[in-house]
């Protein structure tokens, strides 16, 4: 566990202030002081005259304009001739610095003091420690800090640590919040509410939910808990997603905010305060949380009162909240309902609400935010878009943020026309990641036409794409013919032109290929055929990614070799896949399931018995893949024996066959007439508890058909079709009747109706209900029942009498 305190010796920090001269006398800024102040007296030829109190506005009023150089040599005359000078004369100088804030002009400011021997204030520690904080000199403020401690004229340091932390918070150095907390101890200062609130930030910042347990069970020790103490502890524990402990500790801020009364008021810059008298509880002499662990202050041990909200009388008229009161308890609402969202907790979400509701604090938009993230990431985009409905009802705009999240979840459930209306109701767009969710819908989909779209909107917008949008446009535009048709020398100019056109953009953009975009180049490349433009971009992916990081160029050498085996270029396939070993680039099991497919196009079994004997040694076992490659290379020879031979080997050795794998045989047996070994494989493949498929269908209908075997295909087709429904959808039973009237119909409409079934994406459904109203209509009637089929009782007692075995 990293430690948010660690132990140093007081002496290593405690450093003198004057030891930043030489900080002070390197750098352009600080020699430009230095010489200011020398081009003062050699201009002068004399010491300058002693002059009045507003020399320390003049100084001031330089500082503000920037004009250092002046305001330096109006210190040093304003120190020059002046022996009477005390803290108070530097203490606007001072205020202007931390204001600027100015660091380097407060160690010229401070050496002048230094020199004159002047007493100094607590104010001007304060306000030099406020200035170094701000400007990033941690280290020297902590110097300052050390010697306040030796300062016996130096009482209220307490709110000089409190600034110092929250520095180290924002510029997240937590080295130097140790040293500051060590230096603390070792001064015996002490701690307030302040000084825990900081403490939770550098806690959260380390993401440490154990220091945070600790600093709680510290400060209830010496305090009562603040509404604003309690706001705090609630935003850790929901930014460390610790929603348990995070409930808690809201249930008893709405507890105090109505059972007792609150000192909450703002400050001149419009920050909370609490106006009860803090007294700074002392210093416990141990400020280690290392020994902390979740187990000994986890959540399920936190020490709250777990009282529910039932006791208060809900029903009857209460005390009117502040507002201040109100923002802060809303707030904290707000802070858990995101939590839920982030842990998926939308019931815990929904009891908010409605106790929000009972307790007369309106959610706003940012409320809602957070509900509805947890609605919908948990329960749909659907339920989501319900809460949208009520809050416009309510005439609340829900927030960017709100629609950026309904349009992504719609992308993903690839539903375009909602995602694209949520994502034109956005008012101010900063983040890509949901144009670029509906990029990746249309890529899925399919539908380059509605990215055309979603680009000129973004366009308009002056949204700068990222990589992650080229990697999808490559995708969406890198193709031009449909699936499955080759291209021609049209398209291939055409492909060329679009990815030209793409990679000028990204130039423009200043945006680099990452291994996803070229990857995504190579497949357009192939899916082409533009072979000698697939090499190009392959050498150009060599050069760029090869010498730093081997593993992730192996992706892009296996989507050449795959265009290239689908290009039957084995012999270029093969030398490509030497140059990647020899060059060192490691092969995976995809390499490897790829070069023995590359075998099967020139029938050398050989080859790939020696690619599998290199894949056992790289570490790979063989897959259902890799024993449909074999299979290829054993059907092309019409060797169905040591096809059935190697399927049974492999299931000897716990290869899950696939789908892709049966199908194979099945298409070399229809077209070599082997309906023998076809009934084996359906038997087998159904043992399996593998589904078919349209083309599965397809392939034993045909064998059928070719042989005359008319009802024999009718029968197969009626079993592997009532198969497919059955796997497909579960409530078939429940849904016989429905399907039933779907595939005996005799309206004209009926099969319209089947195929609306597409817009659910089954598709294998739509198919094995249009085939089962075929064969109605060619009078066979459907059977539920696959097993009540001769033909499926055949099958099944033919595999039975060889054991199972093929």
């Amino acid at each position: 566990m990293p430690k948010l305190i660690s132990k140093v010796r007081a002496s290593s920090i405690v450093q003198r202030f004057s030891k930043l001269t030489a900080i002070r006398n390197a750098g352009k800024e600080v020699g430009d002081y230095s010489q200011a102040m020398r081009t003062f007296t050699t201009s002068n030829g004399h010491v300058g005259e002693p002059v009045s109190r507003s020399g320390q506005k003049q100084i001031v009023d330089a500082l503000v304009l920037g004009e250092r150089r002046r305001a330096v040599s109006l210190l040093y005359e304003f120190s020059l001739g002046n022996n009477k000078l005390s803290a108070d004369d530097f203490a606007s100088i001072l205020q202007s610095c931390a204001r600027l804030p100015d660091p380097l002009f407060v160690m010229e400011t401070w050496k002048i003091m230094e020199e004159k021997e002047i007493n100094i204030s607590d104010k001007c520690y304060s306000l030099a420690v406020r200035a170094l904080c701000k400007g990033g000199y941690l280290k020297e403020a902590l110097s300052l800090m050390s010697i306040m401690g030796e300062n016996t004229n130096c009482y209220s340091m307490l709110p000089i640590y409190n600034n110092f932390l929250a520095a180290c918070y924002e510029t997240q150095t937590l080295d130097y919040a140790n040293e500051c907390m060590d230096l603390m101890e070792h001064q015996m200062v002490g701690k307030n509410e302040i000084t825990y609130a900081q403490l939770l930030k550098l806690a959260v910042l380390q993401q440490n939910l154990s220091a945070v347990h600790e600093i709680w069970k510290e400060c209830s020790k010496f305090y009562s808990l603040s509404l604003l103490s309690l706001r705090k502890f609630i935003w850790s524990f929901t930014e460390l997603r610790d929603l348990n402990s995070a409930h808690t500790a809201l249930q008893q801020m709405v507890r105090l905010a109505f059972r007792e009364n609150s000192y909450i008021s703002r400050t001149a810059e419009g920050r909370f305060c609490d106006l009860r008298l803090d007294i700074p509880a002392p210093s416990s002499g141990n400020w280690s949380f290392i020994d902390v662990s979740l187990d000994t202050v986890g959540s399920s041990n936190f020490d709250m009162e777990r009282q529910s909200l039932g006791s208060m009388e809900t029903n009857t008229a209460r005390k009117t909240l502040s507002a201040s009161v109100v923002k802060l308890l809303r707030w904290s609402f707000n802070d858990v309902i995101h939590a839920c969202a982030q842990v998926q907790n939308c019931d815990l979400a929904e009891q908010l609400m409605l106790q929000m509701q009972t307790l007369g604090l309106q959610p706003s938009g940012s409320t809602y935010d957070g509900f509805i993230r947890a609605i919908a990431t948990t329960r749909g985009f659907s339920d989501g878009v319900e809460v949208l409905k009520v809050m416009q009802e309510k005439n609340i705009k829900p927030h960017d943020s709100t629609l950026a999240v309904l349009a992504v979840m719609c992308s993903r459930e690839l539903e375009l026309n909602l995602a694209e209306a949520f994502l034109d109701e956005m008012s101010k767009i900063h983040n890509l990641h949901p144009y670029n969710a509906f990029l990746e819908a249309c890529d899925v989909l399919d539908r380059p036409e509605r990215a055309v779209q979603i680009l000129a909107k973004m366009k308009r917008l002056n949204l700068q794409p990222n990589i992650r949008t080229y990697e999808l446009l490559f995708s969406l535009f890198g193709n031009v013919n449909a699936p499955y048709e080759e291209g021609n020398m049209l398209s291939q100019v055409d492909v060329a032109k679009r990815i030209n056109t793409i990679e000028m953009d990204m130039m423009k953009n200043g945006i680099q290929h990452s291994h996803l975009s070229l990857r995504n180049v190579l497949k357009a490349l192939g899916t082409e055929g533009m072979v000698k433009e697939l090499i190009q971009y392959l050498r150009a992916a060599e050069n760029r990614f090869s010498r730093y990081d081997t593993y992730m160029i192996t992706p892009v050498y296996n989507t050449v070799l795959h265009s290239l085996v689908e290009a039957k270029e084995s012999r270029m396939a093969t030398q490509i896949f030497k140059s990647m070993v020899s060059s060192g680039v490691p092969p995976d099991a995809a390499t490897y399931n790829i070069m023995i497919d590359g075998c099967s196009i020139v029938g050398c079994f050989r080859s790939a018995l020696a690619l599998i004997s290199m894949m056992f040694r790289s570490g790979f076992n063989p897959q259902a893949v890799t024993l449909t490659g074999l299979l290829k290379i054993l059907l092309r020879s019409e060797d169905f024996d040591g096809a059935l031979e190697l399927l049974n080997q492999g299931i000897s050795e716990g290869i899950q066959l696939d789908l892709l794998l049966y199908n194979t045989i099945f298409q070399v047996a229809a077209e070599k007439g082997r309906i023998d070994v076809i009934e084996l494989i359906v038997e087998h493949m159904h043992l399996q508890g593998v589904l078919p498929d349209p083309s599965t269908c397809s392939h034993v209908f045909a064998a059928y058909v070719d042989h005359g075997f008319y009802n024999t295909a009718m029968e197969a087709l009626q079993v592997l079709s009532v198969r497919m429904i059955a796997g497909v959808d579960k409530d078939t039973d429940e849904k016989r009747t429905e399907l039933e009237n779907l595939i005996l119909g005799e309206d004209s409409e009926d099969e319209p109706k089947i195929l609306e079934t597409f817009k659910d994406s089954k598709e294998y459904l739509t198919v094995a209900l249009l085939q089962l109203r075929w064969c109605a209509l060619l009078g066979y009637p459907v059977s539920w029942s696959p097993s009540d089929s001769q033909w499926a009782r055949r099958l099944s007692s033919n595999l039975a009498s060889t054991n199972g075995l093929l």
